[in-house]
């Protein structure tokens, strides 16, 4: 409990976590608002208000990884690790507030678009009366907490805040959407692409759209909706548990 009181006020004392928090619910509410009052008729879903998530998760892997990256860069996390030898739990201790902040985040944005949009269109059906409904909404917690864990991870082995927000911004931004058009086996490596299949989990077979197109593109991952979500979490633990044995290892 004393390990997680110390990451949370270092954590709250420094402006970056209310920024990327402002900044992502701002990029997730702003979207559905415009994409609620620009749609046409029978365009406005469940599915549809969730279209600004994406970019969101992207702004709070950014935070997760400078909450670690900074500590690097001003030294800090040598205090740490001197203060507690034992370096793995106070890594887990800094992931475990990261993590709980970003679902919260991811909490909140979903449920804010959602709001938004049923101001904007009132006539619109929004109610969530399915669990593929719910799993498209509430289930954005989920996703922003593992996705927080991986972006932990990837800062932890790098060390370098430009490097890390590099290697996480390109990875999301250009190698998922860009590894379809390989010749021959993209496809099939783009089935098992963390982030491709996590949107399984999210939208499923697209069930809370009302057309196709009303939200991010639909996974192409033959696993169901929660496989999915385990396998998201295989992945962004893994990469903590690697991370971790580095850590240990090596010099501060």
């Amino acid at each position: 409990m004393t390990l997680l009181a110390v990451e949370r006020i270092k954590l709250f004392t420094t402006r970056s976590p209310w920024w990327g928090t402002l900044i992502a619910l701002a990029i997730a509410i702003g979207f559905a608002a415009l994409t609620t009052a620009t749609a046409d008729e029978g365009f406005v879903s469940v599915g549809s208000t969730q279209f600004g998530q994406f970019f969101a998760l992207t702004v709070v892997m950014v935070l997760a990884a400078l909450a670690i990256t900074t500590e690097y860069r001003f030294g800090t996390i040598r205090t740490t690790f001197q203060a507690i030898p034992n370096r793995v739990s106070a890594l887990l201790a800094k992931t475990t507030v990261v993590s709980s902040l970003a679902l919260a985040i991811g909490v909140l944005a979903a449920f804010g678009a959602l709001g938004v949009s049923a101001l904007i269109a009132p006539e619109a059906d929004l109610a969530l009366t399915s669990a593929a409904d719910w799993r498209q909404v509430a289930g954005n917690g989920l996703v922003y907490a593992l996705a927080a864990v991986l972006a932990l991870a990837v800062g932890i082995l790098l060390r370098h805040s430009a490097a890390a927000i590099a290697v996480l911004l390109i990875y999301t931004a250009v190698i998922e959407s860009l590894t379809p058009i390989i010749p021959e086996i993209g496809s099939t490596i783009h089935e098992w692409m963390p982030f491709n299949v996590v949107e399984k989990f999210l939208s499923g077979d697209g069930s809370t759209r009302a057309v196709a197109e009303a939200g991010p593109p639909l996974s192409t991952s033959t696993l169901s909706p929660w496989l999915a979500l385990a396998y998201f979490a295989a992945i962004a633990f893994g990469m903590l548990a690697l991370a971790l044995a580095v850590a240990h290892r090596r010099d501060a």
